[in-house]
């Protein structure tokens, strides 16, 4: 352990914290709008059109309700997912950051937790945004909805630890198109914007298999205070995730500079 872990993430979120202050800023930013500018489009303007739809419990919710808590989880994802793979891609790649950070007393975990943090931090700061957006237009409906927050950290944990252990394998900018290739269809086909009930049913297996269907049904159930047995299910998942993905980061990056 001592030869993976020294005990100063601290270094590492300096620095990351720095760089959002002198240049990253403006993208930290606009990562917020995007969940907002879909709750406008879809809720908003197609909800006139819908109406109320079934909610968890089978209680009948404002279309907009029924979206918002999907594109919460969403927003959490995409923005630990941006940290975790883009830029620590050109960290890793270009920048040889990483590299630099292992010839000093800094370990491979710390570097992982490091790094992972800075996108949980992101994801947080998504969160609260958006929490504030559904309060403002009266889409929270239950004090349960406050747990939103921490669980959409969770949820960005999760996708964070995994996206920087896959990108240790990327070498190519043609390599990273596969990770969009990946996260639009799972946005769109993981019941974010219609139930999962209107697949066949070997579909549904398959969809629920992703991770956002997991986080996308956490927060919906989140957001009425309405809980089942797979409650637990979904958080179990994401701590899961959230352990694979520090496991297989901290083996890549001690592979990849501590020969």
């Amino acid at each position: 352990m001592a030869g993976l872990w020294s005990g100063n993430v601290r270094a590492v979120l300096e620095r990351g914290f720095k760089v959002i202050r002198t240049q990253n800023w403006m993208i930290l930013v606009s990562g917020f709008f995007e969940p907002v500018f879909y709750l406008l489009a879809m809720g908003i303007g197609m909800g006139a059109l819908v109406g109320e739809v079934e909610g968890p419990g089978g209680q009948p919710i404002p279309y907009a309700a029924y979206i918002a808590p999907a594109l919460l989880a969403t927003s959490a994802m995409n923005g630990a997912i941006y940290d975790s793979t883009w830029n620590v891609f050109f960290k890793l790649r270009f920048a040889k950051l990483y590299q630099a950070m292992l010839q000093t007393s800094l370990g491979p975990l710390d570097v992982a937790l490091g790094e992972i943090l800075m996108a949980l931090f992101r994801g947080f700061i998504y969160a609260l945004g958006f929490l504030g957006v559904l309060a403002v237009m009266g889409l929270v409906t239950s004090w349960w909805a406050l747990a939103m927050v921490p669980v959409a950290v969770l949820i960005a944990f999760g996708f964070a630890a995994l996206g920087m252990g896959v990108t240790s394998f990327m070498t190519t900018f043609q390599q990273m198109d596969v990770i969009n290739f990946v996260m639009l269809p799972m946005f769109l086909f993981s019941a974010t914007l219609y139930p999962i009930t209107v697949y066949p049913e070997p579909i549904q297996w398959f969809v629920m298999a992703t991770p956002l269907w997991h986080g996308v049904e956490l927060m919906r159930q989140l957001s009425v205070g309405h809980f089942t047995g797979m409650t637990g299910v979904h958080v179990l998942y994401f701590v899961g995730m959230t352990a694979l993905g520090l496991w297989l980061t901290t083996v890549r990056l001690r592979a990849l500079f501590l020969r």
